[in-house]
């Protein structure tokens, strides 16, 4: 599959200091690719690097395909207060800010996305609850719904399922393949090892001023895990025990 995006030996840092260097990646169309590390190796920067936010220390970004006029980005729950006084289906509608005035009101066209981007997410019986009688989980599907909106070909998810119970990230990761399915690029920060990694094509592991890019199962093992800061040889050795082959399946 082409690439959306190409970065070559990139390094990125703040205040002088270097979080990682020489980082050379394609993210391809129908991709899936997981960004683990510890705190403070770089995740946060390296997705606000790709949103335009932070310019990089050196090396180059690059989208062949020519840079998307939106990206779809789904911040950390936790950054968002849910105190904004406004619907469900509000929430999704700015998915389409290109074309949508909140005081001219919503076309048909745009209802009906809005609609099927809620539905999509499961929350349809919830378009007109406000944000703050939302539960967690229900706030989270109702983000999801304006990233769909968004009807981006590269999507940024920090933390997609932080907050939310097993049902809602199953729920959730059937949106992620239905994005993959279409050819879009999903780039998920995650902070767990976890059975969602099953879902993700590739991985980039920051950690120790390096960055590895591979498939999940190149990357994630308990050699380079250890070696790049993100567990512990003991806690290596009961996560992948009985495996062999230093690999992650």
């Amino acid at each position: 599959m082409p690439p959306i995006v190409t970065i070559g030996n990139l390094s990125l840092g703040f205040g002088g200091a270097t979080l990682f260097d020489c980082l050379d990646c394609d993210v391809t169309q129908g991709s899936i690719m997981a960004v683990v590390g510890a705190n403070g190796s770089g995740k946060s920067t390296f997705v606000k690097t790709l949103l335009g936010l932070q310019s990089p220390m050196n090396g180059r970004i690059e989208w062949p395909m020519g840079k998307p006029a939106e990206i779809g980005y789904l911040a950390q729950l936790t950054e968002f207060d849910r105190r904004f006084p406004i619907r469900v289906r509000d929430l999704a509608a700015m998915g389409a800010w290109q074309g949508f005035n909140p005081f001219a009101g919503l076309n048909k066209t745009t209802r009906n996305r809005v609609c099927a981007a809620l539905e999509m997410a499961g929350i349809l019986d919830l378009a007109d609850q406000p944000l703050h009688t939302l539960s967690g989980g229900q706030l989270q599907r109702a983000l999801f719904s304006r990233v769909i909106m968004q009807d981006a070909p590269l999507i940024l998810l920090d933390e997609p399922f932080s907050a939310v119970d097993q049902y809602t990230e199953q729920h959730l990761l059937s949106v992620i393949e239905t994005w993959q399915s279409e050819g879009r690029a999903v780039i998920m920060v995650l902070h767990d090892l976890s059975a969602v990694l099953d879902h993700c094509t590739h991985a980039l592991l920051l950690g120790n001023g390096r960055a590895s890019f591979g498939t999940v199962n190149d990357i994630l093992t308990p050699d380079r895990l250890v070696a790049q800061g993100y567990m512990s040889s003991s806690q290596a050795s009961w996560m992948f025990r009985g495996q062999t082959n230093g690999g992650t399946r």
